[in-house]
């Protein structure tokens, strides 16, 4: 049982755990197990559009107990980065109200008055408007940063995708001509170092398990972490094989670890 040799493990959820609504068979079991052996777990989302009371209420409701301090999201790494880099900055964010809610927490002040704003942060955003990139466009003229919470082009939703972050972030920077300057979300090493440092542990202790190579598997192996790919998701063994992207595991689920 060489998977189980790690003292953190560090869970995508949507592909990994659960498809939608359903769970994944044996992660139940699998997470179970892990908490009996005294592991540390965190889940990870890119998605700002859910609190991470809501994912624990979810993770919960199909049969793992969670806590909102378990699940790590875009609106928590962008919250938590910034007040260390910012602490109290005035912020405009194009985003819903469960980011808003997570900046305000940290003390960040928001305004939408271009001269007064020090960061713009883009986020997906299902009410994005000319408004919204109008005052993003005025700020960064004045000289605002330009930040954004996870560079995801689309998200799947039943029969099919919507546009995520990075179109809010392709419209800034086609109104500004200035590239964004940092992105927190998968797979930065912002967020895999805060996911990290909620277990207490190193990187050389933890597992990161993710379906997708181009977000949960590289973030790792930018970090030296050791990954595992679950075949559960996006990814199947022929994109695998067309990659340059390897994990350390390949499992076709996360029912394996325990096996």
């Amino acid at each position: 049982m060489e998977a189980l040799k790690f003292s953190g493990y560090i869970f995508d959820l949507d592909g990994t755990i659960y498809r939608g609504e359903k769970l994944i068979s044996g992660a139940k079991e699998t997470i179970e197990k892990l908490k009996i052996l005294g592991k540390r777990i965190v889940y990870l989302s890119n998605k700002p559009l859910q609190t991470r009371e809501d994912y624990a209420a979810k993770l919960s409701r199909l049969g793992i107990p969670t806590e909102p301090s378990e699940v790590i999201n875009s609106s928590l790494v962008m919250a938590q980065w910034l007040s260390k880099k910012a602490p109290g900055a005035t912020v405009f964010i194009i985003g819903e109200p469960p980011l808003i809610a997570e900046m305000a927490q940290k003390g960040f002040r928001f305004s939408e008055e271009p001269g007064e704003i020090q960061f713009v942060i883009a986020s997906f955003d299902r009410t994005f408007n000319y408004h919204k990139l109008n005052i993003a466009l005025q700020a960064v003229k004045r000289g605002a940063h330009f930040v954004a919470t996870n560079p995801d082009r689309t998200c799947p939703v039943e029969g099919g995708e919507i546009p995520d972050c990075a179109a809010m972030i392709g419209a800034v920077e086609g109104a500004t001509g200035k590239k964004v300057e940092t992105i927190v979300g998968k797979p930065s090493e912002i967020m895999i170092q805060i996911a990290v440092d909620a277990m207490g542990l190193h990187l050389r202790d933890c597992l990161l398990v993710g379906d997708r190579l181009e977000t949960d598997i590289l973030m790792g192996k930018k970090v030296g972490m050791a990954t595992a790919l679950v075949l559960t998701g996006v990814t199947n063994r022929e994109t695998l094989g067309q990659s340059n992207i390897q994990p350390d595991y390949v499992w076709e689920s996360v029912a394996e670890i325990i096996k």
